[in-house]
């Protein structure tokens, strides 16, 4: 049995497995790893990249059905006693497996870890979160960040920074870096595959919570994540409203549900009217951005990403 499981995925990501496979070996630190990389059926040349320059770690080619789907399909080869499913844009700067392990384990009532994580420039990006509710959406709808001063009921994120420099208990963290105990994941359940990518963690965190486990922030270790590369894309912005309904059919009552759904609205509405940007192409791209979600949010589209529909198979 290996101590640690590292899942990462790549759907035509291959440019970003280099750097985050290469530190991740360069901060094992004195345990076993079993390094995965989930490949999504990429045209990249990724299996040939990582048979040829990281021969230590294996690939488990899959059908690209999503986040969950793949992350699943790679933990189902595994046997190791914690896990980590980690995104390919991230790389570990500080600190070293070994000794996150080793406070893991003096931990034994904890299910779930998140790390320290920093943007490309070194600033500090929020990931600690509490679980979604129709109060939080409204919060973020009023731009209750910017707010003087701010209840942790108004609002998903922990945007205390100081809060990151130390342990920290929260409801639920971002999904490119999570660390997971195998009796926490095989009490609660694997990844939820009806999420094709997005809410999956915050529905995992859910479920891990209501089985016992605790889930903290620990600055033990610092990772780069790569996040919001490539700016607000209008699919993007949509398919994390498509998931964040999904999530609330699965978790709310109907009317808390209806109010959630008006908060989401509101929150787009007021961004499509008034678009947070100075210029004018911006400006546009973000009230495009904006009016896919609430297009979406009404039921006139669809998942921008979801699983491909079923193959015909014909039958003799």
């Amino acid at each position: 049995m290996h101590d640690l499981a590292i899942i990462t995925i790549s759907t035509n990501e291959g440019h970003w497995l280099r750097p985050c496979l290469s530190t991740i070996f360069a901060r094992q630190g004195d345990i076993s790893l079993d390094v995965v990389v989930a490949d999504n059926m990429s045209t990249d040349s990724t299996r040939e990249l990582v048979e040829t320059e990281f021969p230590e770690a294996r690939v488990v080619t899959c059908a690209n059905h999503g986040f969950s789907h793949a992350n699943n399909r790679g933990l189902m080869t595994t046997d190791a006693r914690w896990v980590l499913f980690i995104n390919p844009d991230t790389e570990i700067v500080d600190g070293t497996f070994a000794d996150l392990l080793r406070e893991a384990d003096a931990r034994p009532d904890v299910g779930l870890i998140g790390v320290r994580q920093v943007l490309p420039d070194g600033t500090l990006h929020p990931t600690v979160r509490y679980f979604p509710n129709a109060l939080r959406a409204l919060g973020d709808a009023l731009r209750s960040e910017r707010w003087p001063a701010r209840s942790r009921h108004l609002g998903e994120r922990e945007i205390d920074l100081s809060r990151y420099e130390r342990e920290l208990e929260c409801d639920w963290t971002s999904g490119s870096f999570l660390l997971a105990r195998r009796e926490a994941l095989e009490s609660s359940g694997f990844m939820d595959e009806r999420f094709f990518i997005y809410s999956e963690e915050t529905d995992l965190c859910v479920r891990i919570k209501k089985a016992g486990w605790r889930i903290v922030h620990l600055p033990s270790m610092t990772i780069i994540h790569h996040a919001d590369k490539a700016g607000v894309r209008a699919k993007i912005v949509a398919q994390d409203v498509y998931t964040r309904m999904q999530y609330a059919r699965k978790h709310f009552s109907p009317g808390h549900r209806l109010l959630y759904w008006l908060a989401l609205v509101l929150k787009f509405g007021l961004r499509a009217m008034l678009p947070p940007a100075k210029e004018p192409e911006e400006r546009q791209r973000l009230r495009d951005a904006y009016r896919f979600a609430l297009e979406t949010l009404a039921g006139r589209r669809g998942a921008p990403y979801e699983h491909p529909p079923p193959v015909a198979v014909r039958t003799r």
